[in-house]
C-alpha cells in the first residue's frame, strides 16, 4: 500500500466518525423508553469520544501531508429506539474492523507513530461495540 491509498482510507475512517457524531446526536435525543434511558446517557459519552476520534484522524491525515475530508456520509433517520441502536452497532462494528486493518497497515508501512495514535480509537471502539451489544441484549 502507498501513502496515497492510506490517506484515502484514513479519510474514509474520518467520514465514518462524522457519521457517528451526527447519528449519536440524533439517537441520544430521540431514543425513548425506560429500558433505553441509561443507554441515551451512554451514547452521549460515546459522542464525545467520536469527536476525539475525528480529531485524531484529521491530525493523522495532516501529519501524512493530506487534507482531512469534510464529507459526511448519509445518515438514516429512524424513530424506533431499538433500530437506532442496531444502526449504531453496525457502524461501530464496521469502524472496529477498519481500525484493526489500519493499525496493521500502518505498522507494515513503517509508520509506528500513526499506528500508536490509532490504537486508542481501536480500544474505545471495541468498548462501544460491547456497550451497544449489552444495550441490545446480544
Amino acid at each position: 500500500m502507498d501513502r496515497t491509498k492510506l490517506l484515502e482510507l484514513l479519510n474514509e475512517d474520518l467520514q465514518t466518525e462524522y457519521q457517528s457524531i451526527v447519528q449519536y446526536i440524533q439517537h441520544s435525543a430521540t431514543i425513548k423508553g425506560p429500558e433505553y434511558m441509561s443507554t441515551a446517557e451512554e451514547l452521549r459519552a460515546h459522542l464525545g469520544q467520536e469527536l476525539e476520534h475525528a480529531l485524531m484522524l484529521a491530525e493523522q491525515v495532516d501529519f501524512l501531508e493530506g487534507t482531512p475530508t469534510v464529507e459526511v456520509p448519509p445518515i438514516s433517520s429512524v424513530t424506533d429506539s431499538r433500530r437506532a441502536l442496531e444502526l449504531d452497532l453496525e457502524l461501530e462494528t464496521r469502524q472496529l474492523e477498519r481500525y484493526r486493518e489500519r493499525v496493521e497497515q500502518t505498522i507494515e508501512m513503517g509508520l509506528p507513530d500513526v499506528a500508536e495514535a490509532l490504537r486508542p480509537l481501536l480500544q474505545q471502539t471495541q468498548d462501544h461495540v460491547r456497550d451497544l451489544q449489552a444495550a441490545l441484549g446480544l
